[in-house]
């Protein structure tokens, strides 16, 4: 929202939370970034009260527009002039290209379990919760990017304009569902913990128990993250590692594997890392096999750790 001109006394009642009109009630409950451009004459201008309102106001998070000098309507010349509608525009277009590095970006992010059905009552899962995939998500929509979050079965959801929700199951539909769109999108992120092995036959009806031992016979999965590494054409890939051992050395041998450009990892033997917690412990190594390592934080940090880091790629 812009609000221009905004004189001095709409800027006192605006940074005072006064609101005796639309326009102040309407800034008062806006949820969006809000921009104003002060146009009064050079004294007021000057004036401590309006100096200090426009202090007030930038501390809420709005952004100030700043005035230009030249002819005032009193006569004066100096600080005070309204910024032409063309300035307004070029400034906002700037100010949101510097402050959502991804805008026209496009991404796709894996996220959550896969379940492999066994029958129509039992399968083959995982502990994942997807909460990371869907902190990944909301932090590159953030940024300005436009999201494609292919997710498992899990309980959360996700609401906001620039990320599209696709809900899957099986690794099959993951597969599926990641290849109608990678050829169109910027940057890849397999979060998803998806199921390396299927049970080759599913049964049509419950499976009764019968003796004391039962045999399921698996097959691979599909591999999305290598499929996606053999099929890269100018993506920026990024892929999870999670172990118990070994762990840089694993991690390693997968970045090369899959051809990606970073993998993000971290251990089970880290305390507050893992599936189904608040909290992440990772370190980003690169094709370079440069790596850095970060404290234990909350996952919306690591989101944010990770998709700072996808942001210096691409710039790079």
């Amino acid at each position: 929202m812009v609000i221009a001109p905004a004189t001095a006394n709409t800027l006192s009642k605006m940074a005072s939370g006064i609101s005796d009109n639309l326009l102040l009630a309407t800034y008062l409950s806006a949820k969006c970034p809000i921009y104003f451009a002060p146009a009064m004459d050079l004294d007021m201008y000057k004036h401590p009260s309006s100096l200090n309102s426009f202090k007030t106001l930038q501390s809420f998070g709005n952004i100030m527009i700043p005035a230009g000098s030249g002819e005032l309507a009193s006569g004066l010349h100096g600080e005070g002039r309204m910024a032409e509608p063309e300035e307004v525009a070029t400034f906002i277009e700037q100010h949101l290209t510097a402050s959502t590095p991804l805008l026209n970006k496009k991404v796709i992010i894996t996220a959550g379990p896969t379940y492999e059905a066994i029958d129509p009552v039992r399968f083959i899962g995982n502990h994942s919760s997807g909460k990371m995939g869907y902190e990944l998500a909301k932090q590159a929509a953030k940024q300005g990017a436009k999201v494609i979050l292919v997710s498992g079965p899990s309980s959360l959801n996700i609401s906001d304009e620039s990320v599209t929700l696709i809900r899957v199951n099986t690794a099959q539909q993951m597969y599926d569902a990641v290849h109608n769109y990678y050829d169109s999108v910027h940057v890849g992120i397999a979060a998803a913990a998806v199921s390396d092995y299927r049970p080759k036959v599913v049964a049509d009806q419950k499976i009764k128990k019968a003796g004391e031992e039962m045999t399921i016979v698996l097959e691979k999965s599909p591999d999305i993250l290598l499929s996606m590494g053999q099929h890269k054409k100018n993506q920026l890939l990024v892929g999870f590692a999670l172990e118990t051992e070994n762990e840089i050395a694993n991690a390693k041998k997968k970045l090369e594997k899959k051809n990606l450009d970073f993998i993000v990892l971290n251990s089970l033997n880290d305390k507050g890392a893992g599936f189904k917690k608040d909290t992440n412990k990772i370190t980003i190594i690169d094709k370079a096999h440069n790596s850095k390592s970060f404290d234990l934080k909350s996952k919306a940090e690591v989101a944010k750790d990770i998709i700072n880091e996808v942001i210096a790629k691409l710039n790079a």
